[in-house]
């Protein structure tokens, strides 16, 4: 199989994703409220993913083991690898993500590289929340952040670390 980008939408809790990548890395998670498509056959790396994806959702798997790969600055890199570091069931602030990476007036930077973030679930971004514990911006949608946090058992007020 040739390596170009490959993609395997599959159904969740959420609603559809499809998953984006090369036989080397997952490039993208997406959520899609597209109509269904027919793709040709995906890779082993593609359907590894998806089947990490199922077990997160059947409360089977709290860690993601898959090369991925995101194209983006170094400041976004640091980023987005901070928020691989952010435990399962926990939440922190854009503040806090903030002062993670040394660069606690980036916090705007940080808010709108977080909403770059095309690993949806795989790089939590969903874990990021305001500081008064508040749901603030998903591309998924709130109503996907606040599942994804409540699947996770976070107790969305006092989970701040």
């Amino acid at each position: 199989m040739e390596d170009g980008l490959y993609h395997l939408r599959i159904d969740t809790p959420v609603g559809p994703l499809q998953i984006s990548g090369t036989t080397q890395f997952i490039n993208a998670v997406s959520f899609t409220d597209e109509p269904a498509v027919d793709f040709p056959q995906a890779p082993a790396l593609l359907l590894d993913c998806a089947q990490q994806l199922y077990e997160y959702f059947a409360g089977d798997r709290k860690i993601f083991e898959l090369p991925i790969f995101q194209e983006g600055t170094e400041f976004q890199q640091t980023v987005w690898q901070q928020l691989t570091a952010i435990p399962f069931g926990h939440t922190i602030s854009y503040q806090q993500l903030a002062r993670r990476i040394n660069n606690p007036k980036s916090i705007r930077a940080v808010g709108t590289t977080n909403g770059k973030n095309r690993l949806a679930i795989i790089v939590p971004c969903h874990r990021v929340i305001g500081s008064d514990g508040s749901l603030t911006g998903y591309a998924g949608g709130l109503w996907r952040k606040r599942w994804l946090l409540e699947h996770e058992r976070t107790d969305l007020f006092t989970g701040l670390m």
